[in-house]
């Protein structure tokens, strides 16, 4: 199946089981979603309303209960687990706010890891370019304990900026960093898309989100609202009346 979207989401449905005959707990309530190729959208939230588990269908990192995911071409939904991997190997960058670095590797060897997983060798020099343009190729031989919060996130930047993938999973990148940062790995991230790249950023702060060029509000499992990026302050207001919305309900 071919489409013009990075991620095409249809009719996805997400419930986890609850013991002694409960019923079961509603994550994702057939959510419909577009997130055209090349593009910078966000997905935010109050605590509870299905984001990351958004995240993490549409990445291939869970299985919904019903509903279908497109994901760089080729609906994975359809797939076994293994082929599933594969897809996701092939295409798909992730940046996760603990960071996801091998603790016994360099911060080189961590750009490398996930091209060598899939079977592929990055060249010495997409390695070298990728860690000069996050600023870290001095530092490109010291292990994550060696590094600070910022920099260990920037090793995940430069992880994706290597591999140059279609999509690009981001959650809570800069949940664990300070204000400065936080900015300086949305400046990256917000770069991707004109390198080619798509990034669907999940997070809880309304200033981060108001950097992607669209804003996707959940609540309650469900898309609440789409707005435009670039307004800090609006966002907010999307996020609260969700909020509101969902306590009155």
């Amino acid at each position: 199946m071919q489409t013009t979207s990075a991620v095409l989401i249809r009719d996805l449905v997400k419930t986890y089981p609850q013991p002694h005959g409960l019923p079961p707990v509603t994550a994702l309530d057939h959510v419909h979603l577009d997130v055209p190729a090349g593009t910078f959208t966000a997905v935010v939230g109050p605590s509870g309303s299905g984001k990351s588990t958004l995240l993490h269908c549409a990445a291939g990192l869970d299985e919904p209960t019903s509903g279908s995911v497109v994901l760089a071409g080729a609906e994975i939904t359809a797939m076994k687990p293994r082929r599933r991997g594969a897809h996701r190997c092939a295409h798909v960058g992730f940046v996760f706010q603990e960071y996801n670095l091998v603790s016994s590797l360099s911060a080189r060897d961590n750009v490398e890891l996930p091209a060598r997983l899939g079977g592929r060798r990055l060249p010495a020099a997409h390695v070298t370019e990728a860690l000069e343009r996050v600023g870290l190729a001095d530092r490109a031989r010291l292990r994550p304990h060696e590094l600070s919060g910022g920099e260990r996130q920037r090793v995940a930047v430069a992880r994706v900026l290597a591999t140059a993938p279609e999509v690009v999973f981001a959650d809570e990148p800069t949940g664990a960093l300070d204000i400065s940062a936080g900015a300086i790995v949305l400046d990256w991230l917000a770069a991707l898309p004109r390198q080619g790249s798509t990034v669907v950023m999940v997070t809880h702060d309304p200033r981060a989100a108001a950097r992607a060029d669209r804003v996707v509000v959940m609540s309650a499992g469900r898309v609440a609202d789409v707005l435009p990026g670039g307004d800090e302050a609006a966002v907010a207001a999307a996020v609260l009346r969700a909020r509101q919305e969902e306590v009155a309900a």
